[in-house]
């Protein structure tokens, strides 16, 4: 554990960080598999799961490429499902 004052409220802010950072995730983990289960018939679907998407990027919890790929399968799924 910290002695020192400022590494102790380092600790404390990191804890904080850590939960709002978790809870974000687990919001794009989430959107991300109700989309692949629903498949594509559902755009508007699509549309939230990439909001989702780009939220987590912008708060930095994702990388900006690794958005991209999200985004980049879920379409490809989407045409492919609205294809056949």
């Amino acid at each position: 554990m910290a002695n020192i004052k400022s590494a102790k409220k380092r600790v404390r802010q990191n804890v904080g960080r850590q939960a709002r950072n978790k809870s974000v995730r687990s919001r794009l983990r989430t959107a991300v598999k109700k989309q692949r289960a629903e498949g594509a018939g559902n755009p508007e679907s699509l549309s939230a799961t990439y909001s989702e998407i780009d939220r987590a990027r912008k708060k930095g919890i994702v990388h900006k490429n690794a958005a991209a790929r999200y985004k980049s399968r879920l379409a490809r799924a989407a045409a492919k499902a609205a294809k056949a």
